[in-house]
C-alpha cells in the first residue's frame, strides 16, 4: 500500500445500463472501461444467514468493486480513523474499494447476493484478518 487510503477514497461506479421494457435490463462490467483496473478474479456471496457479516478485512494492495446483484447490504468502511456505511441495493452501482480499508458486508436481506471483482488473484498474504495488525499498518 503506497499511501494512506481513507473511507472517501472508497467511490460508488454507476455501471452503464441498458433499460428493456420487453427483456429487463442489461449491465456491463468490463476492465479498464467500467472499473479502474483489470480484473483478475470474480466471485459472489450468497445464502448468508440472518445477522452474519461477511468480509472483516482489509487489503494491501488488491483494489474490490462490490456490486448487489440481488437483494441488499450494507458495506461498513473503516479506515483506522474515520467509517462510513453504504447501502448496496441496485446492481447497476457498484461499491470501488481500495486497499488499506477495513471492510465488513454486513445486514444481508434474503436472497442477497454480493458480487465482488478484484483487481489480482487470490493472495493470503495480501489479507489483513487482524483489526489490531490493521491499525498498525496504518500506523507506519
Amino acid at each position: 500500500m503506497n499511501k494512506l487510503t481513507k473511507v472517501n477514497d472508497c467511490k460508488m461506479i454507476s455501471l452503464e445500463k441498458y433499460p428493456s421494457e420487453r427483456l429487463g435490463n442489461l449491465s456491463v462490467v468490463e476492465s479498464m472501461n467500467s472499473l479502474p483496473f483489470d480484473i483478475k478474479r470474480m466471485f459472489f456471496i450468497y445464502d448468508v444467514p440472518g445477522g452474519e457479516s461477511r468480509g472483516g478485512h482489509s487489503h494491501r494492495e488488491i483494489r474490490e468493486f462490490i456490486v448487489a446483484a440481488s437483494g441488499s447490504f450494507l458495506i461498513t468502511l473503516d479506515d483506522g480513523v474515520e467509517t462510513r456505511t453504504v447501502m448496496m441495493n441496485q446492481p447497476y452501482n457498484g461499491l470501488l474499494v481500495e486497499p488499506g480499508i477495513w471492510i465488513t458486508l454486513h445486514d444481508f436481506s434474503s436472497g442477497a447476493i454480493a458480487l465482488v471483482f478484484t483487481s489480482d488473484l487470490f493472495n493470503p498474504d495480501d489479507h489483513i484478518k487482524d483489526y489490531r495488525v490493521f491499525l498498525e499498518s496504518r500506523n507506519k
